[in-house]
């Protein structure tokens, strides 16, 4: 996840005293605003917690009335703690920081804890309405839907919750996957508006897992529903014949059988995203890129309007980044931004080893840059669990079974992040074995401009698929 503080803001308190307001965004989006004294609370309660040697550097305190240059550095500085904080695989995940993110984010909305109604999506159209306090956070709510939908606990851990945006078209953009640090009923009522919902949906890779979830009569609706609308809206591919043996398992009820022929077919279980922009072959190409099946899937349309088609293994990229920039809105002016003129440009870049000595850069320009990182990380995390020869069910379940519930409604669930990102003072290269062997691979997060990816035009022929890992 992408943690920056582009702006401030002046504003009034409870005794009509005025104060700066540091705006801290997630994604581009506004998460919460806190003040400084609030950061500071979390800073002495971490190094109380962690001790001083964990903790990164904190702005000092100021006796004077700060000018705005100084406010200006400080905002940065704080910038860098949040990014150093969450970074850090310790802190980022530790229930302080989750805490202080949920709450803070509540207080900025001004939404009461209360009880309310909820609605979740399911993949076939249909919602589930679960009742639930505004202050529960994520976990909290998946619990609450399973429990709705009477899926057992050792599945729970199978699903997860998208934050999604349905277009007049019906087309689908997944924004983000909500996460455990923020409550899934003020981020969805903070958006105000009727084109996005919270939907429900399976979060993992490996079709060899489908089979644990097929078991149960829940677990198996929610998968089939999935494949029918994942066909239904060509995220997987289907020909002539492909579609009448389905018709004819789903005209009989053979759910099981229906999903197992899905698994046959092209893109089944991908996450598509919406039209981009990539430098690869050729800069300025317009793409659409699929996540699934441990590789991210172009469809690239060249300069020449001729089609192009290929597929980038998670095993041959070396590290990955996400960065962010302030790029004004196109009013036909380079003045620098303002918070009403600037928008946050995303771009996910990745070294690729093209063929056996040869890593290239590549990079897509996209909203969806950090949803995009976070399924890289994710299938990362799945052929790690596998390399190991754990068991991804044995793992969710012992998640599960560790969770905190809603006795507390500040309390959250505390698991890995997907995106692990190391402290961007330090290399920024994280190099993993080709055989994911001995190091996870990382993404790295960064709020510098994305003009330092180095990336040459590539002009050789279109294939990825040439090198098998053995050559790695």
């Amino acid at each position: 996840m992408h943690f920056s503080i582009p702006e401030t803001e002046v504003r009034s308190g409870e005794n009509g005293a005025t104060y700066v307001a540091y705006n801290i965004h997630v994604n581009g989006v506004l998460h919460c605003r806190v003040r400084y004294s609030q950061l500071l609370g979390l800073h002495e309660q971490i190094k109380k917690e962690y001790g001083n040697n964990v903790v990164p550097a904190f702005p000092p305190k100021k006796i004077f009335t700060l000018t705005p240059a100084e406010v200006e550095q400080r905002r940065e500085q704080l910038e860098k703690y949040m990014q150093a904080v969450r970074q850090d695989p310790l802190l980022g995940t530790s229930e302080m920081f989750n805490s202080f993110l949920r709450k803070a984010q509540q207080e900025t909305q001004q939404i009461p804890t209360e009880e309310v109604a909820l609605d979740i999506c399911l993949s076939n159209g249909q919602k589930v309405t679960v009742n639930i306090l505004t202050s529960d956070q994520t976990e909290d709510v998946l619990e609450a839907v399973a429990s709705k939908l009477d899926l057992p606990d050792d599945l729970v851990g199978y699903f997860s919750l998208f934050l999604v945006r349905e277009g007049v078209d019906g087309g689908l953009t997944f924004v983000r996957k909500l996460q455990e640090f923020e409550l899934p009923y003020v981020s969805i009522t903070s958006l105000r508006s009727s084109e996005f919902h919270i939907l429900l949906r399976k979060s993992y890779w490996d079709m060899a897992y489908d089979s644990d979830v097929m078991e149960n009569r829940v677990g198996l609706n929610l998968l089939y529903a999935q494949t029918v609308s994942d066909i239904e809206r060509g995220w997987i591919l289907v020909n002539k014949d492909q579609h009448r043996q389905l018709k004819s398992l789903q005209e009989k009820g053979s759910k099981k059988e229906f999903i197992r022929l899905g698994q046959t077919l092209k893109y089944f279980g991908y996450i598509k995203f919406d039209p981009c922009i990539t430098d690869f072959p050729e800069k300025g190409c317009h793409v659409i890129v699929s996540a699934g099946n441990n590789e991210l899937n172009f469809h690239v349309k060249l300069p020449n309007e001729q089609m192009k088609e290929g597929s980038f293994k998670v095993t041959r990229m070396r590290c990955w980044r996400v960065t962010s920039s302030q790029v004004p809105v196109a009013n036909g002016t380079a003045n620098p931004c303002s918070s009403a003129k600037c928008e946050v440009k995303l771009e996910l870049a990745f070294e690729y080893l093209m063929s056996k000595d040869r890593l290239q850069w590549v990079t897509i320009t996209s909203p969806q840059a950090i949803m995009m990182s976070i399924c890289l990380q994710s299938m990362v995390d799945e052929l790690m669990v596998k390399k190991s020869g754990g068991s991804i069910k044995k793992m969710l379940r012992k998640r599960h079974n560790g969770s905190i519930h809603r006795s507390d409604s500040q309390q959250a669930v505390k698991s890995p992040p997907l995106l692990d990102s190391p402290d961007p003072n330090r290399e920024q290269m994280v190099k993993l074995s080709t055989k994911l062997s001995s190091v996870s691979l990382r993404g790295i997060s960064a709020s510098n401009s994305a003009n330092d990816i180095s990336g040459n035009d590539f002009h050789g022929n279109y294939a990825f698929e040439g090198i098998g890992d053995d050559d790695l």
